[in-house]
């Protein structure tokens, strides 16, 4: 894989292979939310997993992240987690306009989904994908792909630094190193 996108369609193969991951995306699309991806660990983990020759199970939330900058109520999110949770009881959905985080994170605003994941702990959580009308899986990365395929769980921007605390919370409780042990901590 030379390139970002054989990267990115290398991705997009394995989530399309896994018919649970992409029905989970078809009921999203069917949202028709603005600017609207699953991210994080439902990319991350899936990948590690594929890596670390393991079957991609989903574990944990799935976070569903989007952005309208007029429609930012807490209310909105939990109402959309409903319909979600009507569709796929099994699953810990997580909605998220990105436009009323910065709030929370103590950040500037956002402009996009993309722009709020720039803010995200680690460069291989701030991962989206989604599927298209068209039933493609598009992906975006603020930080690329390279460190989610090279199993390299690295702080991103101020977790670097001001917040490295979080990150290094994180990575304890989250037990990457131990569940994941071909990853390599940088930074």
């Amino acid at each position: 894989m030379s390139d970002v996108s054989d990267r990115a369609r290398q991705i997009a193969a394995w989530i399309k292979s896994d018919s649970i991951r992409w029905e989970l995306l078809g009921y999203v699309r069917e949202l028709g939310l603005p600017d609207c991806w699953i991210a994080a660990g439902f990319i991350r983990n899936a990948v590690w997993s594929i890596l670390h020759n393991r079957n991609p199970e989903i574990s944990g939330d799935v976070d569903v992240v989007w952005f309208k900058k007029h429609d930012s109520s807490e209310a909105r999110d939990l109402g959309v987690e409903s319909r979600l949770r009507l569709l796929a009881p099994a699953i810990d959905w997580s909605v998220k306009n990105q436009a009323r985080m910065h709030l929370k994170n103590g950040d500037e605003p956002y402009a996009s989904s993309e722009d709020a994941m720039r803010y995200w702990p680690e460069t291989a959580t701030a991962v989206g994908v989604r599927r298209t009308i068209e039933d493609n899986c598009e992906l975006i990365a603020p930080f690329g792909l390279e460190d989610l395929l090279g199993l390299t769980l690295r702080p991103a921007g101020a977790f670097a630094t001001r917040k490295r605390g979080v990150f290094d919370a994180r990575v304890l409780e989250k037990g990457w190193l131990r569940d994941f042990p071909m990853l390599q901590q940088i930074g």
